[in-house]
């Protein structure tokens, strides 16, 4: 059983920060990791699942043409467009993910935090979304918290493990630590170095 939206409103109900994004030198540091991670400097459009209060996406939006944001709790929505106020090209939606996907395409989609939350059948279900989603050069990000959580059925290992074995894509970077893991899955398996001529 996937975790309630519930659970995340009432994350939010007292506490604008739940997880200390802000202020937490580990998540500080697995932001700038996240973002260095990215093979491409720029991307036409950027999707990011689970957006929670929007630090993520303050970074993501210097990086893309079109950021579109999502979260299941209506705090962190309200959070994360105070947070992109002076974005104008980053647009933030209250929705459920897999059930509420946007009928379009992007050149990133980013699922950071997130898988654990789902069961596998949702999580299935996203998988099929993020393939049919990328454009034919897309990139697909993922990075979770390798601990197990209370109340998840999923850890960050068995989200990555079902990604790599689903996606149909070629992972191009992997970093783990015995905190958490980040991968970054490709169409193409071009690397950044011989995508710019150096070997």
């Amino acid at each position: 059983m996937s975790v309630p939206t519930t659970f995340f409103d009432q994350l939010y109900e007292h506490n604008p920060d739940p997880w200390a994004f802000r202020d937490r030198w580990y998540e500080q540091r697995k932001r700038a990791l996240t973002l260095a991670s990215l093979p491409r400097q720029h991307y036409a459009s950027i999707y990011e699942l689970g957006c929670a209060n929007g630090e993520l996406s303050a970074g993501l939006a210097q990086r893309t043409d079109r950021l579109l944001c999502c979260d299941a709790a209506a705090k962190a929505v309200e959070l994360a467009r105070e947070r992109l106020r002076h974005c104008p090209h980053a647009q933030v939606q209250q929705s459920r993910i897999p059930a509420h996907w946007p009928e379009e395409h992007f050149e990133l989609i980013v699922l950071s935090e997130l898988g654990y939350y789902l069961d596998e059948a949702e999580l299935h279900h996203l998988i099929e979304r993020v393939v049919r989603s990328l454009t034919p050069d897309g990139h697909f990000l993922a990075c979770h918290w390798r601990p197990a959580i209370e109340g998840c059925s999923l850890t960050g290992d068995s989200v990555h493990h079902r990604l790599h074995e689903s996606l149909g894509l070629h992972r191009l970077a992997r970093h783990l630590e015995d905190d958490f893991i980040l991968e970054v899955w490709v169409r193409d398996p071009i690397s950044v170095a011989q995508r710019e001529g150096l070997r």
